[in-house]
């Protein structure tokens, strides 16, 4: 089996905003680096991302604002090694400076068979699923597949390792 994986978060400011100028004029470079990790398969592209995050009549709601991931890899090892061990945990690290408070989860996780291109729609279904019921075999976090200490589900704050 794959592993499929989506994060979704709200700017604190426009996309054109100085504020989060480091995190807008970044994004291909960190999905560049995603996109030559071991382990990675596939991402949905930027065009159909921005039309889903847009969609005032999509899942996503609509809200310009919206910055979200959808990809799989072949394992979890490989997720994690490029979410915490590239330039990708530079900007993780700065999340809060960039993106809205939220109350349900950010990223979520689950198993595909191989070949699978997961769609917005399963997505959104997935992290609220965990939102609702938390981790089991339909969607879950990185405390869930307990890999050890270093892929534990870390917050998205100045402090994560």
């Amino acid at each position: 089996m794959h592993l499929a994986e989506f994060n979704i978060g709200v700017l604190r400011h426009d996309w054109d905003d100085p504020r989060v100028a480091d995190f807008a004029d970044n994004i291909d470079r960190v999905n560049g680096v995603a996109r030559r990790s071991p382990g990675f398969v596939w991402m949905l592209g930027d065009d159909e991302m921005e039309a889903a995050q847009t969609d005032g009549e999509g899942v996503l709601g609509g809200n310009p604002r919206t910055a979200s991931t959808l990809s799989v890899w072949t394992d979890a090892g490989s997720l994690g090694d490029f979410v915490f061990n590239t330039v990708h945990k530079l900007f993780y690290r700065r999340g809060p400076e960039w993106f809205e408070e939220q109350t349900g989860p950010r990223f979520v996780m689950w198993y595909v068979a191989p070949g699978t291109r997961p769609t917005i729609e399963e997505a959104k279904a997935r992290i609220d699923h965990y939102g609702a019921h938390g981790d089991s075999d339909h969607a879950f976090g990185w405390s869930y597949l307990n890999m050890g200490a270093g892929y534990r589900w870390h917050p998205c704050t100045e402090d994560a390792a």
